[in-house]
């Protein structure tokens, strides 16, 4: 009996291959990629990035229930994998993670309006999308999970959530160690994907979805430290230089000559800090507040370690929606401080970028720099760029790439970031 529940369920899983491929050529690569296998007794599907484990009684009596079901089960688990979501979940808060590119994929899958996966609760499902839709701004993974990070869902929602789209457990998506091996290869199954949807797809409005999620699963995204990093400069920081101090000759001189060492300790060394720096604030009615101030609050914990961080410094925080509304000066960690305390934002017009350059270039003019190393700017990307180069390193930080925004002058650093 135990054999031959193996051999149908087996057969139902095949089955759901071949009529996946026979449909959807284009996602030939990958389901050659994903490896199937048979665990009894576990009651669960569960998806480790590159493997999708199943319970043969399980799988079968949910395929007698609804004979599409383990079409939706091979193209949700599928999907999982192209939009490579059990990846770099360290960073991530997991509940919401899950649930998000859970439902990402349901949508992906009701949009390729594909009859062989169709379910009766379809309709409902249709229904929630829209209106989760409006208030996220989208649809992919990423987008839902700031949204649920913002506006964390109730407990009912989660249930009636994961009741309509949770197919596969991710259990095993916090191996890191052994998913880096495969996340490459789905990288490139990806690219692949996403080429060949010019080919086979006959229907625009059918691949948006799946075009979407692959736009934010191949967008090359940044660790905001090690960014914020690459805009330090050299100065003088009034410590003893380890490196170039020879404790041998110091000790040595001490011990024979009375108090008299032999070399006395640099008083200084060159050390990566940040001196004289411009953030500037996109305080536009498009930038939400909690974004702007977990940018600022992780601006401050990178700039406040000990490696990166003047005794003495030189930064200006400035707002700006469509004029520069506020200067703040920042020589000291208090002064930083008191800023995130008590600092409010200003501004909530339209956006015009320029007028933080001009006010910039006249601080510059008046000697209020002693060496501007660079210039970040946070926003969402809808505003008049200035036409001119600076004569520091700019970069404009964004947390959510809009394809949509007008595009970065080629003279400025664009970075997406990861969460803050």
């Amino acid at each position: 009996m135990d054999e031959r529940i193996s051999k149908l369920a087996h057969e139902v899983l095949r089955l759901a291959h071949d009529g996946i491929l026979i449909n959807m050529r284009f996602l030939d690569v990958a389901l050659s990629k994903l490896r199937l296998e048979e665990r009894v007794n576990t009651g669960a599907f569960v998806y480790d990035g590159a493997t999708l484990y199943y319970d043969p009684v399980l799988l079968l009596t949910r395929y007698k229930e609804e004979p599409h079901y383990a079409v939706r089960l091979y193209l949700h688990t599928l999907l999982h994998c192209i939009f490579y979501h059990g990846y770099q979940t360290d960073k991530l808060e997991r509940d919401y993670w899950d649930l998000a590119s859970d439902i990402a994929v349901e949508n992906t899958i009701l949009s390729m309006n594909l009859y062989l996966a169709a379910l009766p609760s379809d309709e409902l499902l249709r229904n929630r999308l829209d209106i989760i839709k409006k208030q996220a701004g989208g649809l992919s993974a990423e987008k839902l999970y700031r949204h649920f990070r913002i506006e964390p869902p109730s407990d009912k929602a989660v249930h009636e959530w994961n009741k309509l789209c949770h197919y596969d457990e991710h259990i095993y998506w916090d191996r890191k160690e052994e998913l880096e091996l495969s996340q490459e290869e789905w990288r490139k199954v990806s690219e692949r994907i996403r080429a060949d949807l010019k080919s086979f797809s006959k229907d625009k409005n059918n691949s948006e979805s799946i075009e979407e999620n692959l736009k934010e699963a191949l967008r090359e995204k940044y660790d905001y430290t090690d960014f914020l990093r690459r805009f330090m400069v050299m100065g003088e920081d009034l410590q003893v230089s380890d490196d170039e101090f020879d404790y041998i000759y110091y000790t040595f001189g001490l011990s024979h000559y009375g108090n008299m060492p032999l070399v006395e300790p640099l008083e200084y060394k060159d050390t990566n800090k940040i001196k004289d720096f411009v953030i500037a604030i996109d305080t536009s009615a498009s930038c939400r507040g909690e974004l702007v101030h977990a940018f600022l609050n992780k601006t401050y914990q990178i700039m406040q370690e000990s490696e990166n961080f003047f005794n003495k410094i030189n930064v200006h925080i400035i707002q700006c929606d469509n004029e520069v509304q506020s200067d703040t000066k920042i020589t000291c960690r208090d002064e930083f401080d008191k800023f995130l305390t008590n600092g409010k934002l200003r501004g909530f017009g339209s956006t015009d970028f320029r007028p933080v350059f001009e006010y910039v270039d006249k601080l510059q003019s008046d000697g209020e720099f002693d060496k501007l190393k660079g210039l970040i700017y946070f926003t969402d990307g809808y505003g008049i760029y200035p036409e001119r180069m600076p004569e520091y390193d700019t970069a404009f930080v964004f947390i959510n790439e809009d394809g949509e925004a007008p595009a970065v002058p080629a003279w400025a650093i664009k970075i997406v970031v990861e969460e803050l």
